[in-house]
């Protein structure tokens, strides 16, 4: 499910800035850009965010702006000298130019700045736990109002098909009834002899086999089951891909036996509703 929440706070002229980010995921996977200060505090915000948010993939940002020009670092005289050495050696032995501005090419090489080694203090990280919590908060208002949305998708998805099922039954007795007389133009047209009895017996037979009662039934069970438990319980997404799953088996059932036009377009409505319905739940904690 997708969430998103921001806080900001202040302490000593610096802007704290949280930001989190989730989307639906298996698991719970987080990255996390902290700067250097907060990096003892990485396990504490991870656990943090995991009993908040349980499972997704979360992108998890603390940004923090001084309006201070104050120095972060120094530069490393040793490391400079060091690749200002090699450098000229490099072009001596490969007989090219050397660099016209030293400066900015070795500014630009690994470790010529020592940054600073800085510690937040407690009351600078309780203003930033503080600010954890905020986002926590409106990320969680987000995905509750998200999920609210979800949940008029599926009460209006799982009507529409209860509704399409029950228009079934306007067509299944005329249906088999099309099928005897279908099947009886049949032997007329190919000039078959046959015994009455056996023709009797036979076509009962084929038509126990198009009986979609048992699925119907199911059918409704499996749809009254889905509400229940999108209505009832926690963390409710996977067990709600496994109904839709058999809500589609008996569907598809239903049109594998329907053997009529017009039984088969509300087999293609019912499965269009059950489509939508599989594309909102990949959204479902």
């Amino acid at each position: 499910m997708t969430g998103y929440g921001k806080a900001e706070t202040e302490f000593n002229n610096k802007k704290i800035t949280v930001e989190i980010k989730s989307l639906n995921g298996k698991q719970f996977d987080v990255n996390m850009r902290i700067p250097s200060i907060y990096r003892d505090k990485e396990t504490f915000i991870r656990n943090k965010l995991s009993q908040a948010i349980e499972r997704g993939k979360v992108d998890f940002t603390i940004i923090i702006d001084s309006s201070e020009q104050l120095p972060t670092g120094k530069i490393n005289r040793s490391a400079v000298e060091g690749y200002y050495a090699e450098i000229k050696e490099i072009a001596k032995i490969l007989n090219i130019d050397e660099p016209n501005d030293w400066f900015y090419l070795l500014m630009r090489l690994p470790d010529t700045i020592k940054a600073d080694a800085t510690e937040s203090n407690d009351e600078e990280w309780e203003k930033t736990e503080h600010a954890i919590d905020e986002a926590l908060k409106a990320l969680i208002q987000f995905r509750v109002r998200e999920g609210e949305m979800l949940e008029k998708v599926f009460t209006e998805k799982i009507r529409n098909i209860g509704v399409l099922a029950g228009k079934i039954d306007e067509f299944e007795s005329n249906r088999i009834e099309k099928i005897k007389v279908r099947m009886r133009e049949s032997l007329h047209q190919m000039e078959i002899a046959h015994d009455e009895n056996r023709f009797e017996q036979e076509l009962v037979y084929y038509t126990e086999r198009l009986d979609i009662s048992e699925e119907k039934a199911r059918l409704s069970n499996h749809l009254s089951y889905f509400s229940e438990t999108a209505d009832n319980e926690k963390s409710q997404g996977r067990k709600l891909g496994f109904i839709a799953q058999e809500i589609g088996r008996e569907i598809n059932t239903l049109g594998s036996k329907s053997n009529d036009a017009d039984m088969q377009k509300i087999v293609v409505q019912m499965k269009d509703e059950l489509e939508q319905i599989k594309e909102q739940i990949l959204n479902v904690l």
